[in-house]
């Protein structure tokens, strides 16, 4: 596999290494092994699964301490686009973003670690999308930053009012009105 750094500290783009031959594909997904080595040590302890239609967008979701997490995602069929936002205080990339495009055809896998919010929208008909996590969902640590919060500069690649929101996420703060839990 090949970790891809970006901008924001901790937040890595991971490019398998995919055999093709008349039969198809294989790639190793994950290697607990490899992936420690080269992102760092991570016990992944949830999987989870969502599968969404067009104009879907979830997020910008995050657990606040001590529930908070880390995490592994990927889209298994369709296309998403996947986005990270730090909202670690004192960090200097705070309130900046990373958005890579997951696809069932590139592979690719997403790591974002505790202290960001994450937030995918969905780009074909349908999308699967598939994320590990290194702590146990709990109800009440969950938080959000508005996934509308133009103020971001995020690029949804989807025009927002054709957005598919859930009522949750359109209750979410404005970052700068938002009061992060997480230290840098």
């Amino acid at each position: 596999m090949e970790v891809i750094k970006t901008e924001i500290d901790g937040v890595v783009i991971i490019e398998p290494r995919i055999f093709k031959d008349a039969r198809g594909y294989f790639f190793e997904s994950y290697s607990e092994r490899e992936f420690n080595e080269k992102v760092g040590p991570v016990k992944f302890m949830q999987d989870n699964e969502s599968c969404s239609t067009r104009g879907v967008m979830r997020g910008l979701h995050f657990q606040c301490p001590p529930f908070a997490q880390a995490k592994l995602v990927r889209c298994v069929r369709g296309a998403v686009l996947d986005v990270a936002v730090d909202i670690r205080k004192g960090s200097p990339t705070y309130g900046r973003h990373v958005a890579v495009e997951l696809t069932e055809e590139n592979h690719r896998q997403f790591f974002i670690p505790r202290g960001l919010a994450h937030g995918f929208a969905v780009l074909s008909d349908t999308a699967v999308f598939q994320y590990k996590c290194d702590n146990y969902y709990a109800p009440q640590a969950d938080g959000g930053i508005s996934i509308t919060d133009t103020s971001l500069g995020i690029d949804w690649r989807i025009a927002l009012k054709d957005a598919i929101l859930s009522e949750k996420d359109t209750k979410h703060p404005l970052l700068k009105d938002f009061d992060s839990p997480f230290k840098y």
